[in-house]
């Protein structure tokens, strides 16, 4: 089992969700609101012109440290669903600019359902 872990931008939350379960993949976790930074520096005003598509706006991002609000899913597949699950979060969230996210996969040593006590993958179906 795999747990993956998506910091993704907050418009693309919905189209995320309805991707990951037209891929088979309906069951994750939504973190709300976070604040996060990659390397690059950030002004809120020119990231909203940037993500409206303004070129000025796009050449002028990274002149001031802003945390930039993000959402975080994660989700926990069977090993063979893993490249499934990363493919269709890159598939949506991928932009090609900036701030696009991070996708983090941990291995998980057990899941247990705690409703019925099922263990490993059979606790995930």
């Amino acid at each position: 089992m795999k747990e993956i872990i998506a910091v993704i931008r907050i418009n693309k939350v919905n189209a995320t969700k309805k991707a990951l379960i037209e891929a088979g993949i309906p069951a994750f976790t939504a973190t709300g609101r976070v604040m996060g930074r990659g390397k690059g520096v950030v002004h809120f005003d020119i990231l909203r012109g940037a993500e409206a598509g303004h070129p000025e706006a796009i050449a002028l991002l990274g002149d001031a440290p802003r945390l930039v609000a993000k959402r975080i899913l994660t989700v926990v597949v069977p090993d063979e669903l893993s490249k499934t699950a990363i493919d269709t979060i890159i598939g949506i969230n991928q932009t090609g600019k900036h701030g696009d996210g991070k996708i983090f996969v941990t291995p998980i040593i057990e899941t247990i359902r705690v409703r019925t006590g099922e263990l490993g993958d059979s606790a995930l179906n």
